[in-house]
């Protein structure tokens, strides 16, 4: 099959608009002959009909019916070009481009990016997807940095670098309803309670294992989720205990009607920028970076 000529598709678009090859002819301000050439070609390239004669007028095949529903979108987008480069070339936009693990809790990607937020003609674009995904992403060039809970590993065949932007501590919640847990005899009080977990490839998992060791609780796991905003989901419809950053007690207990339980002492969310320059010249990358250094 031969690719599509525009030329030719935009005439057969012309046609079936006006009803007739005569009348898109008259619209196009060319022979009628010319515009019968034009579909014909187009036909000959896709390999089917996509008119037939219906008396004076034509009509669509199916065959016509499917070009016709694309070409309408084509030439739709055509209609707009103009207008959306006038608005690109007129107004400006720093464009940055940002992975985000999802691990991370989404109201601290939101404290994260604040340094950047107030850059006049922002545009942010934000990709949430897996680790290992987002760190090809950025050694090719497709994202400024990637916002992490754990550093790049080491690997000479990905150029990629990683900055602290410090550590949180984080605490355990729970939905209003569930009794199970109370912060009352805490951390005793969570020996009989169903628990919400990060899965395995959370690096705050280990430390969260631990500390329910240490304190002799073996949790009752219901669930167990990869991705943080699930995790959030679920604990506060009250499936079971959950963590989260110490500085979310606010949000979930004036929003969500959570209840802090207590904190866990010494689990801490570490917090990663990764670029793909080991010294970083991207003007936003660099705003993230520097409220962290010391």
């Amino acid at each position: 099959m031969q690719s599509v000529n525009y030329r030719h598709l935009h005439y057969f678009w012309v046609v079936a608009r006006e009803g007739g090859i005569a009348r898109a002819a008259e619209r196009l301000d060319v022979a009628v002959q010319t515009v019968s050439a034009q579909v014909r070609e187009l036909e000959h390239s896709l390999g089917h009909a996509l008119l037939r004669s219906a008396g004076r007028r034509v009509e669509l095949t199916e065959a016509g019916r499917a070009a016709l529903h694309y070409a309408e979108q084509i030439f739709q987008l055509g209609e707009q070009l103009p207008g959306a480069v006038r608005d690109a070339a007129t107004t400006p936009q720093v464009r940055f481009n940002v992975g985000i693990s999802d691990g991370l809790p989404k109201a601290v990607v939101r404290q994260l990016l604040e340094p950047v937020l107030a850059t006049p003609h922002l545009r942010l674009l934000c990709q949430e997807g897996e680790f290992d995904d987002l760190l090809a992403e950025l050694a090719l060039h497709k994202l400024d940095v990637v916002l992490s809970d754990r550093a790049a590993p080491a690997n000479p065949n990905l150029k990629v670098y990683s900055h602290s932007l410090g550590q949180i501590p984080m605490a355990w919640y729970a939905a209003a309803g569930l009794r199970e847990a109370r912060p009352e005899g805490f951390p005793a009080s969570l020996a009989q309670a169903a628990f919400v977990l990060p899965t395995q490839h959370s690096v705050v998992r280990v430390q969260l294992d631990d500390w329910l060791r240490r304190h002799g609780i073996a949790p009752r796991i219901v669930g167990e989720f990869e991705d943080n905003a699930s995790l959030l989901t679920f604990g506060i419809a009250g499936m079971g205990v959950f963590p989260a950053p110490a500085s979310m007690a606010a949000e979930l207990e004036g929003v969500h009607g959570v209840r802090l339980v207590g904190l866990c002492e010494d689990v801490m969310e570490r917090l990663y920028a990764i670029s793909a320059e080991r010294r970083v010249h991207h003007p936003l990358v660099v705003r993230l970076i520097k409220p962290a250094s010391p």
